[in-house]
């Protein structure tokens, strides 16, 4: 994928081992029942918000509304 610079957020892979990231992700969520998934998304999402920072979060959020309307 090119990387295509609009902005702050990078849309090009910026993981050194994907399976690694995706698999703790899953782990993560492991023995949650709905309600507490739920939580852990919201506690995540805040959590990676804050690290991120105004401008790439309201940049993702555009992207991400975006992939939703068109879908």
């Amino acid at each position: 994928m090119a990387e295509t610079k609009t902005g702050a957020l990078r849309r090009t892979l910026n993981l050194a081992r994907p399976d690694d990231a995706y698999n703790a992700i899953v782990e993560a969520y492991r023995d949650l029942d709905d309600a507490e998934c739920r939580a852990f998304d919201a506690r995540l999402i805040l959590l990676l918000a804050n690290h991120v920072g105004d401008e790439v979060l309201h940049e993702a959020l555009a992207a991400a509304r975006e992939t939703v309307e068109d879908a």
